[in-house]
């Protein structure tokens, strides 16, 4: 039992004692139908505070030889699964944090010999009559026991992409350490001596210029999570159920802290969830961490269309994304694209895989994208903040001429000739156009199924603007007329389904005419 060769269990055993800890030991399963087999070398990327240390502890203390773990799992979901105990505590396993070894004070220049170093002196000591002082790499230690002894190792690395992201510049570090990884896992020799390899970090692994430089890794990510989408963070059932036992608003949890889709599942950030639980604030705990300093200079870029795209998901809408072009570093930007696909990993957008659209996932997210964009004094959210308070309070005082006026002037100024009459692009100009209702509203709700068919936006007041601000039914009409929106919203009943957020509901109907290029709106209070 060492540090980094067959841990024990006691930094899982931690996790468990915590007050709030949700069962994710069905990840084991995966991981030992994937053990020798040509799905063994997993990396599963996904942003901070989304449990990748806890993963990478459980991972160590199920498998690792310096351990007995019997008792710890056998009450968790892997314990009643046929794999359970055949690979329980059956393998060396090197296990060990990169973040560990460039914290401050050690010379960064020298990690990977660092690490091998650690890592061979306890190699060393347990295996002294096959890896001699001569051996001075450790894949060449690995082979050389796996030879002797037929023991082969699980490879478990915490924070794999910590130089990636932090030592960026520094070109000569970051090929040192590829090569490492290379040698450690790349060609056939690495399957002699590995029956499972698992990364977990942010950023999916680095791209070259000719090839992956691990190209034989299963990539996990926030862009597809695959088979691991529920282990990367809470479910909807598993934030259900917390909320049903600390007595908390599921609703309201759902409004500040959802929005990540993985493989067609909602998966919400670990830390926020036991946040509220634990204390029962809404509010970003994002914050608390100070890390959305760190892509301030990546959001205020000066990349074509990308303050527009932020100013339009602040506001609730989605923009395409191109995720291909993303080299999968720090550095290597060339569009506005490669920085979304950044914040996407980063987890600080949501990727909808399937129309390849990212969106600000939930509120927490959203009051720290205002944040970060305010202290910029950013010219262009300026301007729409200005505006759209004076449409918000048009549309509170049921001045509907006005309304129509002040959304003919931001479609006029946002949308260029050539989308000017797509409907996406109207859709788009109402996001905008009620910017300055994110101070007082959850982001809209698009498409919500409500009644018995769909509005386009839905706003819900915060709770503490409950009893002053209506909800917003907003149904929008391309070549018809107010009359049609509104009637649509009545007959499909909308606002039935909308009561128990508040007690007032404006519904509003919007009309644009292709040919004349004129707006038109009407407002009624729906009468319950």
């Amino acid at each position: 039992m060492g540090r980094f060769l067959n841990p024990d269990n006691s930094a899982f055993q931690i996790t468990l004692n915590s007050k709030i800890y949700v069962d994710k030991t069905g990840l084991l399963d995966i991981t030992n139908q994937a053990i020798d087999t040509d799905a063994a070398f997993i990396c599963n990327s996904r942003p901070r505070r989304f449990g990748k240390s806890v993963t990478a502890n459980m991972l160590a203390a199920y498998y690792s030889k310096g351990c007995d773990s019997k008792g710890m799992f056998a009450a968790l979901k892997i314990g009643s699964m046929d794999s359970f105990e055949k690979y329980l505590n059956k393998y060396d396993v090197i296990h060990f944090d990169m973040q560990w070894f460039v914290e401050p004070g050690n010379d960064v220049n020298h990690i990977v010999a660092a690490v091998q170093n650690a890592v061979l002196k306890e190699l060393k000591e347990v295996y002294s009559d096959i890896v001699n002082e001569e051996v001075t790499s450790l894949p060449d230690a690995m082979s050389l026991i796996t030879e002797k002894t037929g023991n082969k190792f699980i490879v478990i690395i915490d924070e794999w992409d910590v130089l990636i992201r932090d030592e960026a510049m520094n070109q000569k570090v970051q090929d040192e350490y590829i090569g490492f990884l290379r040698k450690m896992f790349k060609g056939t020799e690495p399957t002699k001596y590995i029956s499972i390899a698992y990364l977990t970090g942010i950023l999916p692994i680095k791209k070259l210029k000719t090839q992956s430089a691990l190209n034989n890794f299963d990539e996990f990510t926030m862009l597809d999570a695959g088979e691991f989408a529920p282990f990367v963070g809470f479910t909807e059932d598993e934030v259900e159920q917390l909320s049903l036992q600390y007595d908390r608003n599921f609703p309201s949890v759902e409004q500040w802290y959802d929005g990540y889709l993985l493989s067609g599942q909602h998966v919400y950030n670990p830390k926020a969830v036991v946040s509220v639980m634990k204390r029962g604030i809404f509010q970003s705990y994002w914050s608390k961490t100070g890390t959305f300093e760190s892509i301030r200079p990546f959001i205020n870029m000066d990349f074509d269309g990308l303050k527009t795209a932020i100013i339009k998901m602040i506001s609730g809408d989605a923009v395409a994304v191109d995720t291909s072009s993303f080299q999968n570093d720090m550095v290597s930007f060339e569009s506005k694209d490669d920085v979304l696909t950044l914040l996407i990993h980063l987890g600080y957008l949501a990727y909808d895989q399937k129309n390849n659209l990212a969106f600000i996932p939930n509120e927490e997210v959203r009051q720290e994208f205002i944040s970060a964009t305010k202290r910029k004094k950013w010219n262009e959210l300026v301007k729409f903040e200005q505006q759209s308070n004076d449409l918000l309070n048009a549309t509170l005082d049921m001045e509907e001429e006005k309304v129509a006026a002040g959304i003919e002037k931001i479609h006029t100024e946002y949308v260029s000739s050539v989308q000017y009459n797509d409907e996406n692009s109207l859709s788009s100009v109402l996001t905008i156009a009620y910017l300055s209702s994110m101070q007082y509203y959850f982001k809209p709700v698009r498409e919500l199924p409500t009644g018995r068919g769909f509005a386009d936006f839905v706003y819900i007041p915060k709770p503490e603007y409950l009893l002053d601000y209506p909800a917003l039914v907003v149904e929008l009409k391309w070549n018809k007329s107010t009359d049609t929106a509104l009637k649509q919203i009545k007959e499909k009943k909308y606002p039935e389904s909308l009561l128990q957020y508040t007690g007032n509901i404006f519904i509003v109907g919007i009309s644009y005419n292709k040919k004349t290029k004129v707006h038109q709106c009407a407002i009624e209070e729906f009468k319950k």
